[in-house]
């Protein structure tokens, strides 16, 4: 019996239920169905779902607007975990509603980190050192080809 193969990433049904989800846990979160004081105070994005091949599990990325406060958000939804799963299964069509788990989003941070690593002064002084050298079968490609006159 072969040994499965696995894949270097989600699959489409992975990908195409997080979406799902991602978008019912939004919409729940933009209307005020969760019923929580500190959800309330927060408008609270949710960038990615990310699912376990078998779909039983979910990891919800979160992050309030702005970026601050994320730990009593996380609590909170924690809290709500049960409700969350149940309206989940209501809105998504699945033989099994998965388990909802919520986690701080880091993609803003890492976007932060990688702008700050491009524009520090290390990376601008080697660029300003190695100037762009062109070879000469470049510079003639670039030149417009003399246009043959024919006298009609």
């Amino acid at each position: 019996m072969a040994k499965p193969v696995k894949s270097a990433g989600p699959s489409q049904r992975q990908l195409r239920v997080g979406e799902l989800i991602r978008h019912a846990l939004a919409e729940m979160l933009a209307r005020g169905e969760i019923h929580d004081d500190v959800l309330a105070k927060y408008v609270i994005t949710v960038p990615e779902v990310r699912l376990s091949p078998d779909l039983r599990l979910a990891t919800c990325y979160i992050m309030p607007l702005g970026g601050q406060d994320v730990a009593p958000v996380l609590k909170a939804l924690t809290g709500h975990k049960r409700y969350i799963r149940g309206e989940i299964a209501h809105r998504v069509n699945l033989k099994y509603a998965p388990d909802v788990r919520f986690l701080q989003d880091e993609s803003f941070a890492e976007a932060e980190r990688v702008d700050a690593l491009l524009y520090s002064d290390k990376v601008r002084q080697d660029i300003l050192k190695q100037p762009l050298r062109l070879e000469r079968d470049d510079l003639d490609q670039d030149k417009p080809q003399d246009k043959l006159n024919d006298d009609d």
